[in-house]
């Protein structure tokens, strides 16, 4: 086989999860905009999601929010997936939109509110079981505004006793996924700030804890490829959470602030073995003044991109370079690969695959943006419930 062609069979293999809540309604800190067409629905968000697949045939599966995404019959939910060439992916735990989680959820000072938040989180691992889902995504919002308000320690030994809680409930092919992030809501101190305390207590709690990077949360600066490299090397790195950050956790489209990041960090992901089911790359955006569907289909052709590029790396001359310390010559490896256009290549592995080489054109001329902006009038569009 030729590199090329090892380059499109890999391709071929990858497969990029979309959340549920992207195709809802979002918005900003003051604003939440709506659009026509939104679903009402967890189905209706599944329709929309079978349309990403069809027309880029890399996003089999879409996380599920509870209770953004709650049902009275998940089995059900999970065979209407199924129907639309669809599996039901990561659960998604929720314990930062409740009053009672003001001063925290699992690090709660109260008990009572701690036990509330693990119950939830159990509830979930229920749902995973109805769903076929294998991995549970933890993010807490836990931490303190103020030097003084809650004591730092204890509220690490309540979050490391309520995961194990859960991590005892997980079945044998189940997983925990243990996301963290810098700064806010908490300003102060946040109770999972980084991935060294995910990934502590992830080591504590078992092979089945795995960190979740999701690439908006860092410091501004921050080398996530060495990140990255380093969970990988542990054994330790479970999936992405892809978005883009130009200030904050901006959630913006994958690789709409930094490409050249996206690259390195798919470099790293190949390089060290990451680029197998174990490793789930899923989105977590939300897409509040663009039109939904065809930017998720653009953030899964940039995830592509980005890969395709990492993929061209020539490893033996950068490994060549790296042995002579020719400084110059490695990164010229790197920077040759990157500036590679490998938007032809992926429209031919899209054409291979039975698909139009342009899914967003493609997208465009299905008249599937105008046909729910018709059809779905009344009613309670979904959102993310801020």
């Amino acid at each position: 086989m030729t590199e090329l062609a090892a380059v499109k069979t890999a391709l071929k293999t990858q497969a990029v999860e979309t959340p549920s809540w992207a195709y809802g309604n979002s918005g900003t800190r003051f604003k939440v905009f709506a659009q026509p067409g939104v679903p009402r629905n967890p189905r209706e968000k599944l329709d929309d999601a079978a349309q990403v697949h069809a027309f880029t045939g890399a996003a089999p599966t879409v996380a599920l929010h509870i209770p953004w995404d709650k049902v009275d019959d998940y089995g059900a939910l999970a065979k209407y997936a199924q129907e639309r060439g669809l599996k039901l992916g990561a659960i998604n735990s929720n314990t930062f939109q409740d009053d009672d989680y003001r001063l925290g959820s699992i690090c709660h000072p109260d008990a009572a509110v701690r036990r509330k938040a693990v119950d939830h989180l159990l509830e979930c691992v229920d749902i995973m079981d109805a769903t076929g889902s294998k991995d549970l995504k933890l993010w807490f919002a836990d931490g303190t505004n103020y030097p003084g308000q809650d004591d730092i320690r204890e509220r690490q030994d309540r979050l490391a006793e309520g995961l194990a809680q859960v991590y005892e409930r997980l079945g044998d092919d189940q997983r925990m996924l243990l996301e963290y992030k810098f700064f806010e809501p908490a300003f102060y101190m946040t109770d999972v700030p980084d991935w060294g305390t995910a990934y502590a207590h992830c080591l504590k709690l078992g092979p089945k804890a795995q960190v979740v990077v999701d690439t908006g949360h860092h410091a501004p600066g921050t080398n996530i490829e060495f990140i990255v490299a380093t969970l990988l090397r542990e054994g330790k790195l479970g999936a992405f959470d892809f978005n883009s950050r130009f200030y904050a956790d901006d959630d913006l489209m994958v690789g709409a602030a930094d490409p050249f990041q996206l690259f390195r960090i798919m470099y790293e992901v190949i390089r060290g073995g990451g680029f197998t089911p174990d490793v789930a790359f899923m989105l977590d955006q939300c897409h509040n003044i663009e039109a939904k569907i065809p930017a998720i289909i653009r953030s899964v052709m940039n995830v592509q991109e980005a890969t395709a590029k990492a993929l061209l790396v020539d490893g033996a001359a950068l490994a060549d370079a790296q042995r002579a310390g020719d400084v110059l010559a490695a990164n010229a490896v790197i920077m040759d690969a990157y500036n590679t256009d490998v938007r032809p290549l992926l429209g031919e592995v899209r054409e291979e695959l039975g698909l139009d080489a342009d899914p967003v054109s493609a997208y465009r001329r299905s008249g599937w943006g105008e046909k729910i902006a018709a059809e779905r009038v009344g009613g309670q569009q979904a959102g993310w419930g801020a």
